[in-house]
């Protein structure tokens, strides 16, 4: 079976058995979407560059920790999140404004205006409690369902709803304080 095609559990096995191109392979399997979760809660590109690579290393590490009953996914985002938790706890979060990689069809205007919502999103989000933020980043910018979340929380299904709820709140009346329309 091609190495794409590969389940995670069968990948992860074979990096249990010492083979670095399965471990590649992981990477490049969950590096974009990791990578848009670390910067979701750190808000810093540099920061979430380094939290996604620390957490692979982790993973790395722990490859003999690794129960089979687990998903590789969950058992990673949990090791992706606590990785995160350990970066804001050394910090006061601090926003810049991303970088565009490329210009969008829609002109100079309508970047920067995508631009400022996108900042202002990463300041309101900083205010939102921390296991809040995570559940809301989790839900929303990686699509994680409401079990899938608490299992890499290690939360239930009904605190993961409270802890949306809550965040969702946080983040309308932080937006709201801000101007923003529509929060």
């Amino acid at each position: 079976m091609p190495q794409s095609q590969e389940s995670d559990e069968a990948l992860f096995r074979r990096i249990q058995a010492g083979k670095r191109d399965a471990f590649a392979a992981l990477v490049d399997r969950y590096q974009r979407r990791a990578f848009a979760v670390a910067l979701r809660l750190l808000g810093r590109r540099q920061d979430a560059e380094d939290a996604v690579q620390q957490a692979f290393l982790r993973l790395y590490e722990a490859r003999a920790q690794y129960q089979p009953r687990w998903r590789v996914s969950t058992w990673f985002y949990r090791i992706l999140t606590n990785t995160c938790v350990d970066e804001l706890r050394h910090r006061r979060p601090m926003f810049e404004l991303q970088e565009k990689d490329e210009p969008s069809a829609h002109g100079p205007d309508h970047d920067l205006e995508l631009a400022e919502r996108d900042r202002l999103l990463h300041v309101a989000l900083a205010v939102v409690p921390m296991e809040a933020r995570i559940v809301l980043t989790l839900y929303y910018a990686d699509g994680r369902s409401y079990r899938e979340i608490g299992a890499i929380r290690g939360i239930s299904v009904n605190t993961v709803k409270t802890h949306l709820r809550r965040g969702r709140l946080a983040l309308r009346r932080a937006l709201r304080v801000r101007g923003v329309d529509g929060a």
